[in-house]
């Protein structure tokens, strides 16, 4: 595959597919790339948002994890700057487009490849404090070699934000693939648009990816079936191989996204079985929870150095730790749940329960990003109205904690110096 192939793909199907006049009603937000997610799983929660944060998205595409990051480091106060890269002008035109109409000026719009981040032909990028790389690797000729490039673009104490596709959940997706291939050669990409379209709709029932039901986003715009289906380079990765890329390039993977995800008790309830996996890493076990699932579909990670491993992701370990909500209103849920009921979350296709402590009401409550769990504590025994031990309370935000920092609902920060 060529540097010219990829480009002329996403110059004629920038992707995702993206209005600019959107920005105007949403931000998009997800992961890898979250601020919080990452003060959370790179940085520990130590970020200091009045210190200038450098971010590179490399392969920023249409621009979803550039605009958040710029965004949330905007609505932060933080003075530091998005760099975007890509090799797609029309890419770079819909993410520069979004920006503009959001009043974003902390970032810097550039043309190139990861491959190239210290080439003569580009410009002078200097080192950042993270990397965004959603997407991209498992479409390079060499995923090794473009990790090790972002690696040395890297500042000590740094981390990286990845996406890259994971084979089970896409069952059906690469004999499909390969059928398209040897039916496309020649085509325009248009052409090959088509011609896709029409073999879909004339497959047999008994075909993988017609059967596939963790797939669906072919169905809703030409550049998500050309990525899916027509794409001149794609590798998957299983957990084992991911860790093993990282590893190549000086890495260790700090966390994958969400945690629950990679939990074998999430999919396999039987005490007796899970007894079995005593003894594993947390990553052999995230790996045993992959071939039982079946259903993710992409791995999402974040990947430290190995000097930096121990402390890079958050632990409510103190009273001075935190909390933060995601993408959840606290006292909202606070008012819905019963003491001890049950959240449902949507994890690779499966809805799982999330058993809450009996104090995780008044808790929710009263988490808004600025409460420690000292003063939480504190505020809650106070509406309980009786003694609270700080170990009674502990342990049932603990259990709190494990429910939404599995499904990437609560992340904590620390304070800094």
């Amino acid at each position: 595959m060529s540097t010219d192939d990829l480009r002329a793909q996403y110059e004629a199907y920038p992707y995702p597919a993206r209005d600019p006049a959107d920005e105007r009603k949403r931000l998009v937000t997800g992961s890898p790339s979250h601020l919080d997610e990452v003060n959370h799983f790179v940085f520990g929660g130590r970020l200091d948002f009045a210190k200038p944060l450098d971010v590179l998205v490399a392969g920023g595409g249409t621009g979803d994890a550039t605009i958040m990051i710029a965004q949330q480091l905007a609505d932060a106060g933080n003075p530091g700057t998005v760099t975007y890269i890509d090799l797609s002008d029309a890419s770079r035109a819909i993410a520069e487009a979004r920006a503009k109409a959001r009043g974003l000026t902390n970032l810097r719009f550039l043309r190139g490849s990861l491959l190239e981040l210290e080439g003569p032909d580009q410009e002078k990028l200097g080192s950042f404090d993270y990397i965004d790389c959603c997407g991209v690797l498992h479409h390079l000729d060499s995923p090794p070699a473009g990790l090790a490039s972002l690696e040395r673009a890297l500042k000590p104490g740094g981390g990286l934000g990845i996406m890259v596709y994971a084979p089970l959940g896409r069952t059906g997706v690469y004999p499909m693939q390969a059928a398209l291939r040897a039916m496309t050669q020649g085509m325009t990409p248009q052409d090959k648009v088509a011609l896709a379209r029409r073999l879909l709709g004339a497959l047999p029932q008994t075909n993988w990816l017609n059967r596939n039901p963790f797939l669906t986003d072919h169905r809703t715009s030409d550049a998500n079936l050309y990525d899916l289906l027509l794409h001149s380079c794609d590798r998957p990765y299983t957990v084992p191989e991911l860790a093993e890329l990282a590893e190549g390039a000086g890495l260790a993977v700090s966390a994958l996204i969400e945690p629950a995800r990679y939990e074998p008790s999430t999919w396999v309830k039987d005490p007796r079985l899970l007894k079995r996996l005593d003894g594993l890493s947390w990553l052999e076990r995230a790996a045993w929870a992959e071939q039982v699932s079946g259903g993710m579909t992409k791995h999402i990670a974040y990947l430290v150095r190995p000097d930096t491993l121990d402390g890079a992701v958050a632990r409510p370990d103190g009273p001075e730790a935190v909390p933060v909500l995601r993408d959840l209103d606290g006292p909202a849920t606070a008012k819905a749940i019963p003491p001890g009921g049950v959240l449902e979350a949507e994890l690779a296709g499966a809805v799982v329960p999330l058993p809450l402590p009996r104090l995780a009401g008044p808790m929710l409550a009263r988490i808004d990003g600025r409460t420690s769990l000292g003063d939480l504590h504190a505020a809650v025994a106070a509406a309980t109205g009786g003694t609270l031990p700080w170990e009674t309370f502990k342990t049932q935000f603990d259990q709190l904690f494990a429910a939404l920092n599995g499904v990437g609902k609560m992340l904590l920060r620390r304070p800094t110096a």
